[in-house]
């Protein structure tokens, strides 16, 4: 039986890139790559392709958090802080759980994130559900589509 983890979405299924993993015993987070050369103009949200999906338990999410070198060094962050990857974006028909990353660039100067180079780190968690929660429709479509 499955419980979570990571598959290449159909596009990328021969490009030979790897599945996130994580680097050391004690590293909460796996490691994920960028899917294709990418050059983030300055001031500018670029969406980095991964061409991984995850799937997970209902009750979990996949937080995406941008590698501290990266930021560091290019002046980088995620557009909303922390990425939510729901457990039911996993397939979903908007664009099969492709997970993007959103990074915004706040230097000055282009930055570019090579094919292959880890830009995210993914962390899996559990998360609670309020009394009288009662939530029951369905995922209609790909990034962003539960605000629609």
């Amino acid at each position: 039986m499955r419980i979570r983890g990571f598959e290449p979405i159909t596009a990328y299924r021969d490009a030979g890139l790897p599945l996130p993993e994580r680097k050391t015993a004690a590293s909460a987070g796996y490691d994920i790559v960028a899917a294709a050369d990418t050059v983030l103009a300055p001031g500018a949200v670029t969406l980095i392709p991964t061409g991984i999906k995850a799937y997970m338990q209902p009750d979990e999410y996949l937080g995406i958090h941008i590698r501290s070198g990266l930021a560091v060094k290019h002046a980088l962050s995620l557009v909303n802080g922390q990425g939510v990857i729901d457990a039911d974006y996993y397939d979903n028909p908007g664009n099969e759980g492709h997970i993007l990353i959103a990074v915004v660039n706040h230097g000055g100067e282009a930055a570019r994130i090579g094919r292959g180079e880890r830009v995210a780190q993914g962390i899996f968690y559990k998360y609670l559900r309020a009394d009288g929660d009662n939530a029951v429709a369905g995922r209609a479509g790909g990034l962003g589509s539960t605000g629609k």
